[in-house]
């Protein structure tokens, strides 16, 4: 899925774009990504709204506007963009939102997530489900009250949305490689160090991977070795392992994190 970068990332183009732009014409080219309304119901609703700023809550995009607020969840090839008037397209292309300037557009190759549409705040809650403390702007108490006696894996706690928001899996295995910490290790095991070393790895982490818009796969990150064949180490040179921890494909070195 899109990580908290990406989302980010869309969220600053778009906020520089998109509030004040009204709604002119809504084009379903892929009923597929919407997920709790139709494409008629989708077009009358927003028809005629004028757009607010957009916000980020984790991993979900939020494009409000004087009327209902349309949700995105990107998966993991989902693309929202602001396109000017004559712009060429990308491909995969499902949705169009022309606006009396431009137009709102989201690509997905795969639709995984997709849009949705909320008419009120309770709505907009009950989409996003329950979300932990944003992973961007979370500071060391939140961050600790937010892992206290939390049981299971470093990786799976981590991930879990309603206890931190906005990190999937590559920016957990990063952050765990950064605290010399594997990410199968049992949280009951954590003490405060471990906690501050986790904290400052995650800071250090999301704000490299924000001014690139990505998880950067830069030289001395272990992000940057994920698609060799035989990946090993950017601190040390041993050969890393790859394995599935709590379902997802991870990565981490044997020799830096033992713990």
């Amino acid at each position: 899925m899109p990580e908290l970068p990406d989302v980010e990332g869309f969220r600053r183009e778009l906020a520089g774009t998109l509030p004040g732009r009204r709604i002119r014409r809504v084009t379903v080219h892929d009923a597929g990504i919407l997920r709790n309304v139709t494409a008629q119901a989708l077009g009358y609703r927003l028809d005629g709204h004028r757009f607010d700023a957009p916000r980020r809550c984790g991993k979900w995009l939020i494009l409000p506007t004087d009327g209902p607020t349309l949700l995105v969840h990107s998966g993991m090839t989902g693309h929202p963009y602001y396109a000017s008037d004559g712009t060429e397209h990308l491909a995969y292309e499902r949705l169009v939102v022309s606006l009396d300037r431009g137009e709102l557009r989201y690509a997905d190759l795969r639709k995984l997530r997709g849009v949705w549409l909320a008419s009120c705040a309770d709505e907009v809650a009950d989409v996003l489900g329950p979300q932990g403390p944003d992973a961007l702007n979370i500071d060391l108490r939140t961050f600790r009250g937010a892992l206290s006696d939390r049981r299971g894996r470093l990786k799976s706690t981590l991930m879990d949305q309603s206890v931190i928001a906005g990190l999937g899996n590559l920016l957990t295995d990063e952050i765990c490689w950064r605290a010399r910490m594997r990410p199968s290790r049992a949280m009951e095991n954590l003490d405060a160090d471990d906690v501050r070393r986790l904290h400052s790895a995650m800071i250090r982490v999301l704000r490299t991977a924000v001014r690139h818009g990505r998880v950067p796969s830069l030289p001395r990150w272990l992000t940057a070795a994920r698609d060799e064949p035989d990946p090993s180490c950017p601190r040390c040179g041993t050969r890393l392992t790859r394995d599935r921890v709590v379902g997802r494909a991870s990565l981490w070195c044997p020799r830096c994190q033992r713990e």
